[in-house]
Protein backbone atom coordinates (compact mmCIF):
# COMPACT_ATOMS: atom_id res chain seq x y z
CA UNK A 1 0.00 0.00 0.00
CA UNK A 2 3.00 2.53 1.09
CA UNK A 3 4.49 1.27 -2.46
CA UNK A 4 1.13 2.46 -4.11
CA UNK A 5 0.69 5.41 -2.79
CA UNK A 6 4.57 6.63 -3.68
CA UNK A 7 3.47 5.91 -6.95
CA UNK A 8 0.40 8.04 -6.62
CA UNK A 9 2.45 10.76 -5.27
CA UNK A 10 5.22 10.31 -8.48
CA UNK A 11 2.25 9.97 -10.85
CA UNK A 12 0.52 13.37 -9.52
CA UNK A 13 3.61 15.54 -9.00
CA UNK A 14 4.79 14.74 -12.68
CA UNK A 15 0.91 15.56 -14.17
CA UNK A 16 1.38 19.40 -11.99
CA UNK A 17 5.21 20.10 -12.75
CA UNK A 18 3.66 19.46 -16.28
CA UNK A 19 1.06 21.82 -15.87
CA UNK A 20 3.33 24.55 -13.79
CA UNK A 21 6.01 24.25 -16.83
CA UNK A 22 3.21 24.89 -19.59
CA UNK A 23 1.45 27.70 -17.15
CA UNK A 24 4.81 28.90 -17.00
CA UNK A 25 5.39 29.36 -21.28
CA UNK A 26 1.66 29.94 -21.20
CA UNK A 27 1.89 33.25 -19.49
CA UNK A 28 5.36 34.27 -20.73
CA UNK A 29 3.98 33.34 -24.30
CA UNK A 30 4.01 35.93 -27.65
CA UNK A 31 3.26 35.87 -31.17
CA UNK A 32 4.83 38.01 -33.54
CA UNK A 33 4.73 38.34 -36.81
CA UNK A 34 6.99 38.23 -40.14
CA UNK A 35 6.11 39.58 -43.24
CA UNK A 36 8.18 39.23 -46.86
CA UNK A 37 6.91 39.01 -50.12
CA UNK A 38 6.10 35.75 -51.61
CA UNK A 39 9.11 34.01 -53.68
CA UNK A 40 9.15 30.19 -53.28
CA UNK A 41 12.55 29.45 -51.91
CA UNK A 42 12.36 32.07 -49.57
CA UNK A 43 9.06 31.13 -47.96
CA UNK A 44 10.39 27.35 -47.94
CA UNK A 45 13.59 29.14 -46.35
CA UNK A 46 11.83 31.01 -43.64
CA UNK A 47 9.12 28.00 -43.04
CA UNK A 48 12.77 26.17 -41.96
CA UNK A 49 14.36 28.96 -39.68
CA UNK A 50 11.12 29.54 -38.10
CA UNK A 51 10.79 25.79 -37.02
CA UNK A 52 14.52 26.21 -35.81
CA UNK A 53 13.64 29.03 -33.65
CA UNK A 54 10.70 27.87 -32.55
CA UNK A 55 11.93 24.31 -31.00
CA UNK A 56 14.97 26.34 -29.55
CA UNK A 57 12.30 29.10 -28.13
CA UNK A 58 9.05 27.23 -27.51
CA UNK A 59 7.19 30.32 -25.83
CA UNK A 60 7.47 32.33 -29.12
CA UNK A 61 5.41 32.06 -31.93
CA UNK A 62 6.04 33.14 -35.18
CA UNK A 63 3.41 34.53 -38.22
CA UNK A 64 4.47 34.07 -41.03
CA UNK A 65 3.25 36.04 -44.15
CA UNK A 66 3.78 36.68 -47.77
CA UNK A 67 2.46 38.57 -50.61
CA UNK A 68 3.19 39.09 -54.04
CA UNK A 69 6.18 41.21 -54.79
CA UNK A 70 3.91 43.83 -56.23
CA UNK A 71 1.63 44.25 -53.80
CA UNK A 72 3.98 44.00 -50.59
CA UNK A 73 5.32 47.85 -50.16
CA UNK A 74 1.81 49.01 -49.77
CA UNK A 75 0.38 46.12 -47.61
CA UNK A 76 3.50 47.05 -45.41
CA UNK A 77 2.52 50.93 -45.21
CA UNK A 78 -1.04 50.58 -44.72
CA UNK A 79 -1.05 47.61 -42.16
CA UNK A 80 1.95 49.54 -39.74
CA UNK A 81 0.02 52.56 -40.18
CA UNK A 82 -2.85 51.45 -38.55
CA UNK A 83 -0.78 49.79 -36.29
CA UNK A 84 -1.54 46.42 -37.62
CA UNK A 85 0.70 43.82 -39.40
CA UNK A 86 4.56 42.90 -38.66
CA UNK A 87 6.59 42.79 -36.35
CA UNK A 88 9.59 41.80 -38.07
CA UNK A 89 9.85 42.71 -42.06
CA UNK A 90 11.42 42.34 -44.54
CA UNK A 91 12.68 45.24 -47.02
CA UNK A 92 14.95 45.93 -49.99
CA UNK A 93 18.18 48.12 -48.59
CA UNK A 94 17.17 50.26 -51.42
CA UNK A 95 14.10 51.50 -49.53
CA UNK A 96 15.72 52.11 -46.05
CA UNK A 97 14.94 55.92 -46.79
CA UNK A 98 11.71 55.76 -47.52
CA UNK A 99 10.65 53.60 -44.53
CA UNK A 100 12.32 55.60 -41.95
CA UNK A 101 10.56 59.17 -43.33
CA UNK A 102 7.22 57.33 -43.38
CA UNK A 103 7.91 55.73 -39.79
CA UNK A 104 7.72 52.03 -40.69
CA UNK A 105 10.70 51.08 -39.36
CA UNK A 106 12.27 51.61 -36.16
CA UNK A 107 16.50 51.58 -34.60
CA UNK A 108 17.52 48.24 -33.89
CA UNK A 109 18.61 47.76 -30.02
CA UNK A 110 21.71 48.84 -29.75
CA UNK A 111 22.10 46.00 -26.18
CA UNK A 112 21.56 43.07 -28.92
CA UNK A 113 22.76 44.63 -31.68
CA UNK A 114 26.32 45.83 -30.82
CA UNK A 115 27.65 48.20 -34.03
CA UNK A 116 31.11 46.87 -33.16
CA UNK A 117 29.56 43.31 -33.91
CA UNK A 118 27.96 44.15 -36.93
CA UNK A 119 31.14 45.84 -38.46
CA UNK A 120 32.96 43.49 -37.43
CA UNK A 121 31.18 40.21 -38.41
CA UNK A 122 29.40 41.55 -41.98
CA UNK A 123 30.27 42.29 -45.09
CA UNK A 124 30.77 46.45 -45.44
CA UNK A 125 28.20 46.51 -47.72
CA UNK A 126 25.58 46.16 -44.75
CA UNK A 127 26.58 49.74 -43.65
CA UNK A 128 23.99 50.93 -46.08
CA UNK A 129 21.23 50.31 -43.64
CA UNK A 130 23.10 52.90 -41.19
CA UNK A 131 21.55 56.19 -41.21
CA UNK A 132 21.39 58.84 -38.26
CA UNK A 133 24.10 57.09 -36.06
CA UNK A 134 21.74 53.65 -35.93
CA UNK A 135 21.40 50.37 -37.85
CA UNK A 136 17.62 49.97 -38.46
CA UNK A 137 18.05 46.07 -40.10
CA UNK A 138 20.25 43.55 -41.13
CA UNK A 139 20.47 40.91 -43.83
CA UNK A 140 20.18 37.23 -43.61
CA UNK A 141 22.14 36.87 -47.22
CA UNK A 142 23.89 39.44 -49.44
CA UNK A 143 23.58 39.42 -53.68
CA UNK A 144 25.65 40.16 -56.30
CA UNK A 145 25.95 39.35 -59.78
CA UNK A 146 27.25 36.64 -62.36
CA UNK A 147 27.40 35.68 -65.75
CA UNK A 148 25.35 32.67 -66.61
CA UNK A 149 25.87 30.94 -70.12
CA UNK A 150 24.02 28.19 -71.33
CA UNK A 151 26.80 25.60 -72.28
CA UNK A 152 25.02 23.57 -75.33
CA UNK A 153 24.45 26.74 -77.08
CA UNK A 154 28.16 27.93 -76.65
CA UNK A 155 29.05 24.31 -77.86
CA UNK A 156 26.81 24.52 -81.08
CA UNK A 157 28.54 27.99 -82.04
CA UNK A 158 32.10 26.55 -81.35
CA UNK A 159 32.63 28.56 -78.23
CA UNK A 160 34.57 27.46 -75.64
CA UNK A 161 33.91 28.66 -71.50
CA UNK A 162 32.78 31.98 -71.31
CA UNK A 163 34.00 35.39 -72.43
CA UNK A 164 36.45 36.73 -69.94
CA UNK A 165 36.33 40.70 -70.93
CA UNK A 166 33.07 43.01 -72.42
CA UNK A 167 34.83 42.59 -75.58
CA UNK A 168 34.72 38.91 -75.84
CA UNK A 169 30.68 39.61 -74.53
CA UNK A 170 29.99 41.09 -77.22
CA UNK A 171 31.71 38.51 -79.62
CA UNK A 172 29.79 35.83 -78.18
CA UNK A 173 27.03 37.37 -78.52
CA UNK A 174 27.32 38.17 -81.82
CA UNK A 175 27.80 34.18 -82.69
CA UNK A 176 25.25 33.08 -80.72
CA UNK A 177 22.32 35.28 -81.99
CA UNK A 178 19.64 33.46 -84.18
CA UNK A 179 17.06 34.67 -86.34
CA UNK A 180 15.16 33.01 -88.93
CA UNK A 181 14.74 33.22 -92.45
CA UNK A 182 12.50 36.40 -92.30
CA UNK A 183 14.62 38.42 -89.61
CA UNK A 184 12.91 37.22 -86.75
CA UNK A 185 14.73 36.92 -83.66
CA UNK A 186 14.81 33.20 -82.37
CA UNK A 187 17.63 33.00 -79.96
CA UNK A 188 19.13 35.93 -78.03
CA UNK A 189 23.47 36.27 -77.79
CA UNK A 190 22.68 38.17 -74.53
CA UNK A 191 19.33 39.21 -72.54
CA UNK A 192 18.70 41.97 -70.25
CA UNK A 193 15.87 41.92 -68.04
CA UNK A 194 14.94 46.13 -67.70
CA UNK A 195 12.02 47.30 -65.22
CA UNK A 196 12.86 45.25 -62.03
CA UNK A 197 15.55 43.14 -63.68
CA UNK A 198 19.81 44.04 -62.92
CA UNK A 199 20.48 45.84 -66.08
CA UNK A 200 20.58 49.00 -64.03
CA UNK A 201 22.61 47.91 -61.09
CA UNK A 202 25.03 46.48 -64.18
CA UNK A 203 24.99 50.00 -65.92
CA UNK A 204 25.80 52.06 -62.74
CA UNK A 205 27.78 50.00 -60.72
CA UNK A 206 30.09 47.88 -63.59
CA UNK A 207 30.09 48.99 -67.16
CA UNK A 208 30.13 52.97 -65.69
CA UNK A 209 33.35 52.33 -63.52
CA UNK A 210 34.73 49.82 -66.12
CA UNK A 211 34.79 52.94 -68.81
CA UNK A 212 36.10 54.93 -65.89
CA UNK A 213 33.39 57.01 -64.14
CA UNK A 214 31.64 56.74 -60.87
CA UNK A 215 27.71 56.66 -60.55
CA UNK A 216 27.88 58.99 -57.51
CA UNK A 217 30.33 61.20 -55.71
CA UNK A 218 32.00 60.30 -52.82
CA UNK A 219 29.74 62.06 -50.22
CA UNK A 220 26.78 60.38 -51.77
CA UNK A 221 25.08 63.78 -52.47
CA UNK A 222 25.48 64.28 -56.33
CA UNK A 223 24.24 61.85 -59.86
CA UNK A 224 27.99 61.93 -61.69
CA UNK A 225 27.51 58.94 -64.14
CA UNK A 226 26.30 61.78 -67.15
CA UNK A 227 29.92 62.59 -67.89
CA UNK A 228 32.00 60.53 -70.73
CA UNK A 229 32.66 57.44 -69.06
CA UNK A 230 28.33 57.31 -68.05
CA UNK A 231 27.83 58.16 -71.85
CA UNK A 232 29.99 55.11 -73.13
CA UNK A 233 28.57 53.06 -70.90
CA UNK A 234 24.89 53.77 -72.13
CA UNK A 235 26.21 53.28 -75.76
CA UNK A 236 28.15 49.68 -74.84
CA UNK A 237 24.56 48.66 -73.25
CA UNK A 238 22.34 49.67 -75.53
CA UNK A 239 24.50 48.63 -78.90
CA UNK A 240 23.83 45.12 -78.17
CA UNK A 241 20.16 45.89 -79.16
CA UNK A 242 20.09 48.56 -81.43
CA UNK A 243 23.75 47.83 -83.16
CA UNK A 244 24.50 44.18 -83.01
CA UNK A 245 20.93 43.47 -83.00
CA UNK A 246 21.55 40.12 -80.28
CA UNK A 247 18.79 41.26 -77.99
CA UNK A 248 15.51 42.37 -78.11
CA UNK A 249 13.79 43.67 -74.93
CA UNK A 250 10.53 42.05 -74.63
CA UNK A 251 11.75 38.58 -76.26
CA UNK A 252 9.87 36.34 -74.83
CA UNK A 253 8.20 37.99 -72.13
CA UNK A 254 11.81 38.78 -69.86
CA UNK A 255 15.66 37.58 -70.29
CA UNK A 256 15.37 35.80 -67.37
CA UNK A 257 12.10 33.47 -69.02
CA UNK A 258 13.80 33.32 -72.08
CA UNK A 259 16.96 31.40 -70.90
CA UNK A 260 15.11 29.16 -68.88
CA UNK A 261 13.50 28.00 -72.29
CA UNK A 262 16.74 27.65 -73.76
CA UNK A 263 16.50 30.80 -75.80
CA UNK A 264 19.42 32.44 -74.78
CA UNK A 265 23.21 32.26 -74.55
CA UNK A 266 24.34 34.56 -72.46
CA UNK A 267 22.52 36.19 -69.01
CA UNK A 268 23.91 38.41 -66.16
CA UNK A 269 21.45 38.22 -62.81
CA UNK A 270 21.77 37.28 -59.24
CA UNK A 271 22.14 33.83 -57.56
CA UNK A 272 18.60 33.78 -56.55
CA UNK A 273 18.04 32.99 -59.90
CA UNK A 274 19.81 29.57 -59.62
CA UNK A 275 16.91 28.21 -58.19
CA UNK A 276 14.98 28.83 -61.14
CA UNK A 277 17.26 27.93 -63.83
CA UNK A 278 18.04 24.53 -61.92
CA UNK A 279 14.14 23.40 -62.35
CA UNK A 280 13.90 24.27 -66.06
CA UNK A 281 13.89 21.12 -67.79
CA UNK A 282 17.02 20.41 -69.97
CA UNK A 283 18.83 23.55 -69.15
CA UNK A 284 22.58 23.20 -69.02
CA UNK A 285 24.40 26.23 -67.67
CA UNK A 286 26.90 27.48 -66.10
CA UNK A 287 27.87 30.63 -64.33
CA UNK A 288 31.06 32.50 -64.16
CA UNK A 289 32.10 36.18 -62.75
CA UNK A 290 31.14 38.90 -64.68
CA UNK A 291 33.80 39.82 -67.78
CA UNK A 292 36.72 42.17 -66.82
CA UNK A 293 37.78 45.12 -68.93
CA UNK A 294 40.74 46.56 -68.80
CA UNK A 295 42.52 44.22 -66.47
CA UNK A 296 39.75 44.74 -63.71
CA UNK A 297 36.30 43.72 -62.64
CA UNK A 298 33.66 45.40 -61.07
CA UNK A 299 30.20 44.19 -59.71
CA UNK A 300 27.38 45.06 -58.14
CA UNK A 301 26.32 43.80 -54.46
CA UNK A 302 22.64 44.66 -52.58
CA UNK A 303 20.50 42.61 -50.05
CA UNK A 304 16.96 42.58 -48.68
CA UNK A 305 17.54 43.24 -44.63
CA UNK A 306 15.39 42.40 -41.66
CA UNK A 307 13.97 45.20 -40.01
CA UNK A 308 11.85 45.87 -36.53
CA UNK A 309 8.87 47.39 -37.51
CA UNK A 310 7.87 50.62 -35.68
CA UNK A 311 4.62 48.48 -34.48
CA UNK A 312 6.46 45.71 -32.36
CA UNK A 313 6.86 47.11 -28.84
CA UNK A 314 7.54 45.86 -25.39
CA UNK A 315 7.57 41.74 -25.02
CA UNK A 316 6.68 41.69 -28.84
CA UNK A 317 9.85 44.12 -29.75
CA UNK A 318 11.62 41.87 -27.65
CA UNK A 319 10.78 38.43 -29.09
CA UNK A 320 11.22 39.58 -32.62
CA UNK A 321 15.08 40.87 -31.65
CA UNK A 322 15.64 37.71 -30.81
CA UNK A 323 14.56 36.28 -33.84
CA UNK A 324 16.69 38.77 -35.48
CA UNK A 325 19.18 37.75 -33.90
CA UNK A 326 18.75 33.89 -34.98
CA UNK A 327 18.23 35.20 -38.71
CA UNK A 328 21.55 37.12 -38.43
CA UNK A 329 23.51 34.09 -36.98
CA UNK A 330 25.70 31.73 -39.36
CA UNK A 331 23.35 28.79 -39.51
CA UNK A 332 20.72 30.74 -40.74
CA UNK A 333 22.76 32.23 -43.43
CA UNK A 334 23.51 28.62 -44.60
CA UNK A 335 20.53 27.14 -45.00
CA UNK A 336 19.53 30.11 -46.61
CA UNK A 337 22.52 29.18 -49.10
CA UNK A 338 21.36 26.24 -49.29
CA UNK A 339 17.74 27.50 -50.02
CA UNK A 340 17.13 30.28 -51.74
CA UNK A 341 20.92 30.33 -53.46
CA UNK A 342 21.27 33.66 -51.63
CA UNK A 343 25.16 34.85 -50.29
CA UNK A 344 25.76 34.48 -47.11
CA UNK A 345 25.93 38.26 -45.45
CA UNK A 346 28.95 37.15 -43.09
CA UNK A 347 32.44 36.65 -44.55
CA UNK A 348 32.70 33.62 -42.11
CA UNK A 349 29.85 31.78 -43.71
CA UNK A 350 30.57 33.09 -47.34
CA UNK A 351 34.32 32.42 -47.61
CA UNK A 352 34.81 28.95 -46.32
CA UNK A 353 36.46 27.25 -49.56
CA UNK A 354 33.54 25.02 -49.82
CA UNK A 355 31.16 27.95 -50.31
CA UNK A 356 34.03 30.01 -52.67
CA UNK A 357 34.54 26.82 -54.94
CA UNK A 358 31.18 26.02 -55.46
CA UNK A 359 30.15 25.56 -59.24
CA UNK A 360 27.20 27.75 -59.05
CA UNK A 361 27.46 29.82 -55.84
CA UNK A 362 31.13 30.69 -56.14
CA UNK A 363 31.29 33.21 -59.17
CA UNK A 364 28.95 35.57 -57.01
CA UNK A 365 30.33 35.00 -53.75
CA UNK A 366 33.91 35.65 -55.28
CA UNK A 367 32.39 38.70 -56.96
CA UNK A 368 31.77 39.85 -53.51
CA UNK A 369 35.19 41.02 -53.28
CA UNK A 370 34.84 43.64 -55.66
CA UNK A 371 30.65 44.57 -54.81
CA UNK A 372 29.80 47.70 -54.65
CA UNK A 373 26.62 48.59 -53.31
CA UNK A 374 24.29 51.86 -54.26
CA UNK A 375 22.92 53.75 -51.70
CA UNK A 376 19.49 54.76 -53.26
CA UNK A 377 18.02 57.94 -52.08
CA UNK A 378 14.39 56.48 -53.71
CA UNK A 379 15.01 53.27 -55.29
CA UNK A 380 12.60 52.98 -57.61
CA UNK A 381 12.39 56.25 -59.31
CA UNK A 382 16.33 55.47 -59.79
CA UNK A 383 15.68 52.15 -61.37
CA UNK A 384 13.67 54.16 -63.88
CA UNK A 385 16.30 56.22 -64.65
CA UNK A 386 18.45 53.59 -66.30
CA UNK A 387 15.50 52.59 -68.09
CA UNK A 388 14.29 55.34 -69.02
CA UNK A 389 17.92 56.08 -70.50
CA UNK A 390 18.14 53.03 -72.67
CA UNK A 391 14.57 53.41 -73.87
CA UNK A 392 15.61 56.88 -75.18
CA UNK A 393 18.58 55.57 -76.93
CA UNK A 394 17.31 52.64 -78.50
CA UNK A 395 13.29 53.54 -79.31
CA UNK A 396 13.96 57.00 -79.93
CA UNK A 397 17.67 57.41 -81.19
CA UNK A 398 18.74 60.02 -78.80
CA UNK A 399 22.30 59.92 -78.08
CA UNK A 400 23.37 58.46 -74.79
CA UNK A 401 24.89 62.13 -73.42
CA UNK A 402 21.54 63.83 -74.66
CA UNK A 403 19.56 60.76 -72.67
CA UNK A 404 21.65 60.82 -69.57
CA UNK A 405 21.70 64.60 -69.29
CA UNK A 406 17.55 64.54 -69.11
CA UNK A 407 17.91 61.85 -66.16
CA UNK A 408 19.82 62.73 -64.27
CA UNK A 409 18.80 66.18 -64.03
CA UNK A 410 15.72 64.56 -62.68
CA UNK A 411 17.30 61.97 -60.33
CA UNK A 412 19.32 64.87 -58.75
CA UNK A 413 16.52 66.43 -57.78
CA UNK A 414 15.81 64.00 -55.74
CA UNK A 415 18.94 64.32 -54.01
CA UNK A 416 18.97 68.16 -53.65
CA UNK A 417 15.52 67.23 -52.22
CA UNK A 418 16.41 64.64 -49.98
CA UNK A 419 19.17 66.21 -48.86
CA UNK A 420 18.14 69.89 -48.58
CA UNK A 421 20.49 70.68 -51.38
Amino acid sequence: MEEKLKNIKLYLFSIFGSLFIFSSISANAVEIEYWQYEYGARVEAIDKLIANFQSANPDITIKHTYFPYADYRKKVAIAVAAGDGPDLVQLYYGWLNDYRDTGLIQPLPKDVFSHDDIESNFFKMVSAMKADGDYWGLPTAVRSLALFYNNDLLKEAGLSGPPETLDDMVNYAKKLTKRDGSGNLIQEGMAFDGGIGQTHHFFREVLVRHFGGKPFSDDGQKVTYNDAAGAKALKYLTDFEKTHKTTQNGFMNRGQDAFAAGKVGLYIDGSFRISKFKKAEGLNFSISELPGHNGTRYNFSSFWANALSSKAEGAKKDAAAKFLKYLTSDEAMQIWLDTVGELPAKPSVALVDENKQHPLYGPFIRGLDYATATTFVSEKPQRQSIVDAYDMVVLQDVSPEDALAKVVKKEQELFDDFFGN
